[in-house]
Parts: structure tokens; C-alpha cells; sequence
């Protein structure tokens, strides 16, 4: 989903001035990268607890990551404390080996599509980005992010809904409107990276301190994330048809 650090508009006239080292695109990158490992990490444990047949103790780290994970995300995107974005890609690591290992186990193979899935769509993105194919103007901005709330706010219905045995129509469904609704959303989460580069590309330009390196490796990871989990859903409702 969005992240509200990656908004200009709450940079305040200190954060814009220089001071000490800058952050660079090379950096930013090399911290998604050490932030993907923890992920890998976390969700390869998890996936082979559920393998082993530690089912209980799987669910558990599961839910723990799910919960934990979301709570950190909300407190980083407010507080921007760098220091609590390594324990967040941990959290969803044990989430995304929690969820992965159940969609595996129901439609072998699909784990590995997702996987290619989103790493088609990461670079897919970034061409089209560095090309100037997409480029995120205000408007564009604007349609995204108008778009990721309202997606963020029919899940959120869903949620409170399946408490009392309520659920949106289509979400979950895997007719053919279903899937169409599905793909949809991992449209708009692809079109989310394209805010992530732009965030990340003009930190650089406007020699923003370095810490913001930790902020916008933060943003591409809850993208990426999203964009792994929507497409291993989309898959999985294929699947089901």
C-alpha cells in the first residue's frame, strides 16, 4: 500500500537541506537487497516448520508476522524509525512463509510463478519507468493513491465482515469477475512501484539525508509484498476455476 513517507510533501525544509552524506539509488538498493535477504530468511524457516509438520508452531509465526508486521508498518511510515524496518521485513518474511507454504501445498508450483510473477512485474515496471513509458505526475499520483486507499479500505470491510460470516462480493470469489477484480488490484499494486522509483530517484536528486535510503528500501518492500501476495491470489483463484 502507500506509504506516507514516500510523500514529498512531508519533507519539512530541514529534511531537504544537505547534511552529512546523501542518500543515492545505489544505496537504497543495496538496503532492499540485505532487507529481501532477512524476508527470504524468516519466510524460509517458517515454510519448513510447515514442512516438518510443526503445523501449530507455523501458524503461530505466522499470525505473529502478519500482526506484527502490520502494526511496525503503520509505526515506520509515521515515526520513520529506521531501526524498526529490519524487524518488519522479518515479521513479513514469517508471514509471506506462513502463506506461501498453505498456497503451495494446495497448488504445487504456484509459489514459484508468484515468484517469477513479481519480479516480471519489478522489471517491467522499472523499464517503463526509466523509459518514461509511465511517468508519476501529480494526476498520476493522485489515481494510484486514491485507488491503493480504496483497495486498502474494501480489505479492511472484508476483514471486520468475516467476524460476523460477511464477506465483500468478488474478493475472494473465483468466477470470472472475481479474477478480473483480482487483476485489477495487482495492477495497481505494479503501478505502486512506479512511485517507489520516482520517491527514490528524486531523494537522490534533492540529496536527501541518507536515512531516507532505510524509507524508500521500506516503501519497496510493502509494495513488493503486496504485489507477491495479490499475484499469488490471482493465481490461486486460476487455479480454482
Amino acid at each position: 500500500m502507500p506509504n506516507p513517507i514516500l510523500n514529498d510533501n512531508n519533507f519539512n525544509e530541514q529534511e531537504r537541506i544537505l547534511e552529512g552524506t546523501p542518500m543515492t539509488i545505489n544505496g537504497t538498493i543495496q538496503i532492499t537487497a540485505f532487507l529481501g535477504l532477512l524476508l527470504i530468511c524468516a519466510a524460509t524457516f517458517v515454510w519448513s516448520r510447515f514442512s516438518a509438520g510443526y503445523t501449530d508452531l507455523g501458524m503461530m509465526l505466522m499470525g505473529g508476522g502478519l500482526i506484527v508486521g502490520f502494526i511496525l508498518g503503520l509505526i515506520i511510515a509515521f515515526t520513520r524509525n529506521k531501526m524498526l524496518i529490519p524487524v518488519y521485513a522479518v515479521c513479513e518474511g514469517c508471514a509471506l512463509g506462513g502463506i506461501s507454504s498453505i498456497f503451495e501445498s494446495q497448488f504445487p508450483g504456484i509459489v514459484l510463478q508468484a515468484v517469477a510473477g513479481t519480479f516480471a512485474a519489478l522489471f517491467s515496471m522499472l523499464v517503463l519507468y526509466k523509459l518514461r513509458v509511465i511517468q508519476a505526475t501529480d494526476k498520476f499520483r493522485s489515481v494510484i493513491f486514491i485507488s491503493t486507499a480504496s483497495i486498502a479500505a474494501v480489505y479492511l470491510v472484508d476483514i471486520i465482515g468475516s467476524f460476523f460470516g460477511l464477506h465483500v462480493p468478488l474478493i475472494n470469489s473465483s468466477s470470472t469477475a472475481g479474477i478480473a477484480v483480482t487483476l485489477i488490484v495487482v495492477v495497481i499494486a505494479a503501478l505502486n512501484l512506479i512511485l517507489d522509483f520516482d520517491f527514490i530517484e528524486r531523494g537522490e536528486q534533492m540529496m536527501l539525508p541518507k536515512d531516507f535510503e532505510w524509507y524508500g528500501a521500506f516503501g519497496l518492500m510493502v509494495t513488493l509484498v503486496w504485489l507477491y501476495v495479490e499475484i499469488l491470489r490471482l493465481l490461486a483463484k486460476i487455479n480454482r476455476k
